[in-house]
């Protein structure tokens, strides 16, 4: 799908877009091209802009995942945003594809402890509080369910490493294709069925409250009923 067919969200400080599953949000050593180069060709095109384009990237979704990830215009909406992100004032909430359980009662709130090992790029969970681990909080809900699968939505309170797909793991419950955190298989495109479906913030300066939703993937997640 074009970059601009992606677009969720434009005006003169910010711009939101749906973020493919296994696009970078920015550059790494791979190489390959980030959504942000693709957003400042998109920009620079679209307005004839001379020389460099200026693009603050605020946040990001893991590589696999999908999703509304949103980039700055300008640097005083990027510093505002920022601020913002720092002191927890972003709404974000997630849907996640993980198998039908009925063994497994989840609940409405996860709140445990997780820890990043560096090395395999991979958290951890503790139950109680140990040196090192940071308390992460998830709300929960269950939106629908298939007959191999179930369809969660998922607000994150604290925003630390992987803290759906470890924290889901944990429970027994691994996010489909999720082959680092115990999914049985991958998915063909090597993607995992975990989409960032919304976000909500102050205007950084328009000073309006501002929700976005990012539609799924097509696939399988077409089998579920999603209500916004």
């Amino acid at each position: 799908m074009a970059l601009q067919d992606r677009i969720l969200f434009e005006d003169n400080h910010l711009i939101a877009v749906n973020k493919l599953p296994g696009e970078l949000v920015q550059g790494d050593k791979t190489g390959d091209t980030p959504l942000s180069d693709s957003i400042k060709y998109y920009l620079k095109r679209k307005y004839n802009k001379p020389g460099n384009v200026y693009l603050g990237v605020l946040h990001r979704i893991d590589r696999p995942t999908s999703g509304v990830v949103i980039f700055a215009r300008t640097s005083k909406a990027a510093s505002r945003m920022s601020q913002s992100f720092k002191e927890k004032k972003i709404d974000k909430s997630y849907l996640a594809i993980v198998p039908k359980s009925p063994e497994i009662e989840i609940p409405e709130m996860i709140r445990n402890f997780l820890k990043k090992n560096e090395k395999q790029n991979k958290s951890y969970v503790s139950e109680t509080p140990k040196e090192g681990y940071k308390e992460g909080i998830t709300h929960v809900e269950t939106l629908d369910k298939s007959d191999r699968y179930q369809l969660l939505k998922l607000k994150i309170m604290t925003g630390r490493h992987h803290q759906i797909r470890a924290q889901l793991s944990n429970l027994g419950l691994p996010i489909k294709g999720d082959l680092k955190y115990g999914s049985k298989r991958s998915n063909q495109d090597g993607s995992i069925d975990l989409h960032a479906n919304e976000i909500g913030f102050v205007h950084p300066v328009k000073k309006e409250y501002l929700k976005i939703f990012a539609p799924h993937p097509k696939g399988i997640w077409d089998i579920f009923t999603v209500k916004y």
